[in-house]
């Protein structure tokens, strides 16, 4: 059966650099599953969301967008987002894009 969701966002995935993504980036593709995760104990920001492929950190969604995002997150809306682009890049924040959806 078909994922009935909305895109919410698309953005480039922040802090990559001090990840796993040197890792695992190299086995990741375009539509992969990536898990989203509260962090309010982040002490660099309370609103952090964590992003996850396969269970391992890769990195977090940019500050900017945390707040709405955080929000749904904590009132229980099943937020999920997928790899939607990589790039060989210079700067690690423009490796991988995502996608931010939320349930219908």
């Amino acid at each position: 059966m078909a994922e009935c969701a909305f895109l919410i966002v698309r953005c480039a995935l922040a802090g990559s650099q001090y990840h796993g993504l040197a890792e695992v980036g190299a086995r990741m593709a375009p539509g992969d599953r990536l898990e989203l995760l509260r962090e309010p104990e982040n002490r660099h920001d309370p609103a952090a969301v964590r992003v996850l492929w396969q269970g391992r950190q890769i990195g977090y969604l940019p500050r900017a967008l945390n707040p709405p995002l955080a929000a749904a997150l904590d009132a229980g809306i099943a937020l999920h987002a997928r790899v939607s682009a990589l790039r060989l890049a210079a700067t690690p924040w423009e490796r991988v894009e995502l996608a931010v959806y939320a349930p219908l």
